[in-house]
């Protein structure tokens, strides 16, 4: 009987030890978890993302834990370089980012995190996917609707150089009427129509809900001359896109030196970036 008693206080003792054993971890996640930011703040990214492994390990629940550990590896990750170990850096910053979307199927950085990441290993449609993802949450957000814009204005950029390399000409930015014939005009036209149309709509979108955006002002001025090239044949058509783009261009040059000017009378300090990263 007396040992019957005592197995209702040796549960109890169990469950306090555990519950003492689970704050300790959370402690312990906490500590790591600021080292992290520490040495990110640092210019440790390395040092930051052992931190922050040891912060979900400590605590996996921790919402911070692993958002903070996507980011480290994201900024570890050298855009365009296709060497195995920057991959695979890549994709566990992905897959990190995702664990986080598991939970927070919303988080609007995480969903950033994972477009930008696959833009700079050039998977061009994953990346626009991930960026409607976000419009898809927030229909205002002016940084996915610009990196769409970038990504279409980047992929028509590319098949128009892979057209004019063969003729031996380079792209002078104003619908290249001398080089385009007949043949090369239908090809561009049916490569980058759509691609254009896209690219406008969402850097006139990034636009409207950011006025002062200048970087999306300044691909609406190459994506209007990316337009000039599928006017082909309409030189009238040609000639007004080819203005617009330099209306643009004055626009974003305008702008920039305001949002510059605003920028050294607050002093500076620390600022989060368009995919919500420490700078």
């Amino acid at each position: 009987m007396n040992r019957l008693a005592r197995l209702p206080v040796l549960a109890a003792l169990v469950v306090a030890m555990m519950a003492s054993l689970t704050g300790c971890n959370q402690l312990r996640a906490r500590m790591e978890l600021n080292k992290g930011v520490a040495a990110f703040k640092a210019g440790k990214p390395e040092q930051a993302i052992t931190h922050f492994q040891d912060a979900v390990k400590y605590d996996p629940k921790l919402p911070q834990a692993k958002e903070y550990l996507a980011t480290a590896l994201a900024q570890n990750v050298v855009p365009g370089l296709n060497s195995a170990e920057n991959l695979k850096t890549a994709q566990q910053a992905i897959d990190t980012f995702q664990q986080v979307l598991a939970d927070h199927p919303d988080d609007v950085n995480s969903l950033k995190g994972v477009g930008s990441l696959y833009f700079g290993m050039k998977k061009f449609t994953e990346a626009k996917e991930w960026q409607k993802k976000v419009l898809a949450v927030d229909p205002k957000d002016p940084e996915a609707a610009y990196f769409i814009g970038v990504i279409d204005w980047t992929q028509a950029h590319e098949n128009l150089l892979k057209l004019l390399t063969p003729v031996g000409a380079n792209d002078d930015g104003n619908g290249n009427a001398k080089v385009l014939t007949k043949g090369l005009c239908t090809q561009i036209q049916e490569q980058n129509g759509a691609l254009v149309e896209e690219g406008l709509k969402y850097l006139n979108m990034a636009v409207e809900n950011r006025p002062s955006y200048d970087d999306a002002m300044s691909y609406l001025n190459l994506t209007y001359r990316k337009k000039a090239d599928i006017d082909c044949g309409n030189e009238a058509q040609r000639k007004d896109d080819v203005a617009k783009a330099t209306d643009w261009n004055s626009k974003a040059m305008g702008t920039r030196k305001e949002n510059e000017a605003k920028k050294d009378k607050s002093g500076g300090g620390i600022v989060m970036d368009s995919n919500g990263n420490m700078k």
